[in-house]
């Protein structure tokens, strides 16, 4: 595509990266006589209309974002393929950073920390959550500002029914997944906060809080897997540090920081020396645990001492072997890694884990444990049976979600329905209250649309006009026309008119000022 014209306006230079979804190449803006970058939509996606309006839903979130800290979107179109024009940014990405093996001083670890959460305090503040926070989506320029880039599975908060797949279809590196999105769950900004937690453990100790064999194992891990104190693998990281990182990680969102400015305002104390007054929340116990509790107390001493290695540093140990990661697998299979080892194993239902694998392991993966030692397996025996509570009609989405979630049950679908309740209330669940079904298994909840004023449009850029129509809920209908009076790219007409009503969902037509 090598000096190919796109739109009439960008003269295509070398391609500088490439993604799953995009080629980014370096282009010249006939027009303005600057340079650009453009993320052109891979041809064998062109066709795809799933990812082109993937592609189009980027342009649309990431447009009304205006802060230093986020890669600037300039201009978007579709021919002779869709295209992204975005700022071009001189330097290097934070993979590149790491990959070199090189330790990041604590002051810098904690400034490129500080520029994501203020980023993604910016983004959260107007309903787009990023959804993809990973080293290889943060930018260092060569002045060493902090930039985020590649909100291409940005969503609105107020998209309601947007949920990821559910069959390990994981988007985004599994490295850095929030465990709701391992799960398939609704991802929000609190997910953003879980993986700026890994990326800054990562930039702080040399490695990630979780590792496995394949992506699989890794988001087990985050579900389940029990964090290691940064302090443990950098024993000279302040205690606030593992405060910080044990917040930003929990595995609840509800027990995490419920904003990016929060866990910022903590990150600007430890780098002042100001003591911390986040607590780090407590773990419940769970049924598994009890289970485990009961076993001998041959093992149960076992078990102790296993948690010692993990929660303070041993010198003792570096020369044993490390216990291998087996979640995930048959129990045949682990059972065969783990022949140097007397194994035990108890069964219980995990709506998470299919049948007969394993759900977990104690002690964790990569432990250092001697030869002959003991490790308990638990196998899942499936998701077992929930029932569907009873109170979730005149619940808002949000609540019903939580309530479904605490019973092992998840929001398969929402039907967005017209009713005079307030928008986002249940108004009828599939199957019924009171049901008994599997564990794990989704629920169709019907929901009230509610009704939502349109917003004045004419006069503003069309894509911006774009984005505020995506995050009121409603659907855009373009077209063109022009007048020679009016600046070149804004709203100069819509339908229905400003200040009138629309249930969310429907379309709203903008008419584009195009020059012929």
């Amino acid at each position: 595509m090598i000096n190919s014209l796109l739109g009439g306006r960008y003269r295509l230079g070398e391609m500088i990266g490439t993604g799953g979804m995009a080629d980014v190449y370096i282009a010249e803006d006939t027009r303005l006589a600057r340079q650009v970058a453009v993320k052109v939509l891979r041809s064998d996606l062109a066709r795809d209309p799933s990812f082109v309006a993937r592609f189009r839903k980027e342009a649309l979130a990431a447009a009304g974002l205006n802060h230093p800290g986020i890669v600037a979107v300039y201009d978007s179109g579709e021919e002779p393929a869709p295209y992204i024009v975005m700022e071009l940014v001189s330097g290097h990405t934070l993979r590149d950073l790491i990959h070199k093996g090189e330790r990041v001083p604590l002051k810098r670890a904690l400034e490129i920390g500080e520029g994501i959460l203020a980023a993604l305090e910016y983004s959260h503040e107007r309903g787009i959550v990023h959804r993809d926070i990973k080293p290889a989506n943060i930018m260092i320029t060569d002045q060493g500002d902090v930039k985020v880039m590649d909100f291409g599975i940005a969503r609105a908060l107020a998209d309601l029914g947007a949920t990821l797949t559910s069959t390990w279809n994981i988007v985004g590196t599994a490295q850095y997944l929030s465990p709701e999105q391992a799960l398939g769950e609704v991802a929000d900004l609190r997910s953003d906060i879980y993986s700026t937690g890994c990326l800054l453990y990562e930039v702080l100790t040399g490695k990630p809080p979780f590792t496995g064999d394949t992506p699989v194992s890794i988001a087990y891990q985050h579900v389940s897997g029990v964090l290691i104190a940064p302090s443990v693998i950098q024993p000279d990281l302040p205690e606030g540090v593992d405060v910080i990182l044990a917040v930003a990680l929990a595995k609840k969102a509800e027990d995490r920081y419920q904003s990016a400015g929060l866990m910022l305002d903590d990150l600007f104390k430890v780098g002042t020396g100001q003591a911390l007054t986040t607590t780090i929340p407590k773990i419940k116990i769970s049924r598994r645990k009890v289970l485990i509790a009961a076993l001998s107390s041959v093992l149960a001493v076992g078990v102790i001492g296993a948690g010692l290695f993990i929660s303070r540093p041993a010198t003792d140990t570096n020369n044993l072997p490390q216990i291998p990661n087996v979640v995930g697998l048959t129990q045949a299979d682990a059972q065969a890694l783990l022949q140097d080892y007397v194994v035990t194993v108890q069964r219980s239902h995990d709506a998470r884990i299919p049948l007969d694998r394993v759900a977990s392991q104690i002690p964790l993966a990569t432990t250092r444990a001697q030869k002959g030692s003991g490790v308990v397996l638990t196998i899942s025996d499936g998701p077992g049976d929930a029932i569907i509570p009873a109170d979730l009609v005149g619940m808002s989405l949000i609540d019903a979600r939580a309530a479904l979630s605490a019973v092992g049950l998840v929001v398969s679908r929402t039907e967005a329905v017209p009713s005079d309740e307030v928008l986002g209330t249940v108004l009828k669940v599939t199957p019924d209250p009171g049901s008994t079904i599997t564990a794990g298994s989704g629920v169709v909840l019907q929901i009230a649309s509610g009704e939502v004023e349109v917003p004045l449009l004419i006069g503003i850029d069309a894509i911006q006009a774009k984005t505020i129509l995506v995050q009121a809920g409603f659907l855009v209908n373009e077209i063109d026309a022009y007048d020679a009076s009016q600046p070149v790219g804004i709203v100069i007409r819509q339908a229905p008119d400003a200040g009138t009503t629309q249930i969310i969902g429907k379309s709203v037509t903008i008419t584009t000022n195009k020059a012929p």
